[in-house]
């Protein structure tokens, strides 16, 4: 489920990008926080 709200935020941050309109900081702070979540989820999972 996570890895489908990353691939979301991905894409309307690209769409951000490339058009004018844009949704401000907080979309950049959620795809922040997203990948932040994900490198966390990739180094536990090495641990084990």
């Amino acid at each position: 489920m996570l890895e489908t709200i990353v691939a979301i935020l991905v894409i309307l941050w690209l769409l951000g990008m490339v058009s004018s309109y844009s949704l401000g900081g907080a979309l950049h702070l959620l795809l922040v926080v997203a990948l932040v979540i994900i490198v966390l989820r990739v180094l536990q999972r090495r641990r084990l």
